[in-house]
C-alpha cells in the first residue's frame, strides 16, 4: 500500500456526477487548488451494503465540513450512469437519493489504481490473455488533501469496515488548526482542547500540565 501523505495527490479527469443529477465531464479535483480542503474517498461499489450507509452519512453532515470550507467528493469503479441511477434510488430501495455532493467514475480503475487503493491488479495468464487478479473494486481509502492540493492524511479501510465520518472531521480541525496556529495536535486531541508547540520545552510544558 503506498503512502501519499506528504505528496500531490494524484491528478484525474473524467465523469461524475454532481448535486445529485448532473452528470458532468472532465471533474477534476484541481478546481479546489487554493480554495478548499477536500475529502476524497473511495467506496467498492454502488447499489451494495456498507457503502449506502457511508455516503448518507457523509451528506448528513455536510454543512459540518462547509463550515470548515472542505469539499467533500467520493468515487467508486462504477460508471457515472450507475452513479446516476443509485442517486435517483430511494433509500428505502437501497439507493442514495438526497446525496449531492460530488461522485467520481473511475470504471477504467486507474484512479483507484494510482490511489493505490483498487484491491488486486491486472496480471497476463498463459496465454498471454488480461486478467484481473483479486476483486475489482476499491477499499475503502479516504484522503484528505490540503488547499495545495498535497495529501495530509489517509486512512484505508478493508471493504466490510465502515469509516467514522466523527474521525475524518476531527483530522479536519487538526491539520486547520495546525496551519492556523502552528501548534501540533497530541493524541485524542479534538477541536477546542490545547495543542503544543513543537519544541522540547513546548511538550514539556504540556505534559506536566496533564
Amino acid at each position: 500500500m503506498s503512502v501519499l501523505v506528504g505528496k500531490k495527490a494524484p491528478a484525474f479527469n473524467t465523469d461524475a456526477v454532481t448535486n445529485g443529477n448532473q452528470i458532468v465531464e472532465n471533474f477534476s479535483l484541481e478546481q479546489y487548488l487554493g480554495k478548499k480542503h477536500v475529502l476524497f474517498f473511495f467506496y467498492p461499489a454502488d447499489f451494495t451494503f456498507v457503502c449506502p450507509t457511508e455516503l448518507l452519512a457523509f451528506q448528513e453532515r455536510i454543512k459540518d465540513f462547509e463550515e470548515r470550507n472542505v469539499a467533500v467528493v467520493g468515487c467508486s469503479v462504477d460508471s457515472a450512469f450507475s452513479h446516476w441511477k443509485w442517486l435517483q434510488t430511494e433509500l428505502k430501495e437501497g439507493g442514495i437519493k438526497g446525496v449531492k455532493y460530488p461522485l467520481v467514475a473511475d470504471l477504467a480503475k486507474t484512479i483507484s489504481e494510482n490511489y493505490d487503493v483498487l484491491a488486486g491488479q491486472y496480471d497476463y495468464n498463459d496465454d498471454g490473455e488480461s486478467v484481473f487478479n483479486g476483486i475489482p473494486q476499491s477499499y475503502r481509502g479516504l484522503f484528505l488533501l490540503d488547499k495545495e492540493g498535497t495529501v495530509r492524511h489517509q486512512v484505508v479501510n478493508d471493504m466490510p469496515l465502515g469509516r467514522s465520518v466523527d474521525e475524518a472531521l476531527r483530522m479536519i480541525d487538526a491539520l486547520q488548526f495546525f496551519e492556523e496556529n502552528g501548534e501540533v495536535c497530541p493524541a485524542n486531541w479534538k477541536k477546542g482542547d490545547k495543542a503544543l508547540k513543537p519544541t522540547q520545552e513546548g511538550i514539556s510544558n504540556f505534559l506536566s500540565k496533564k
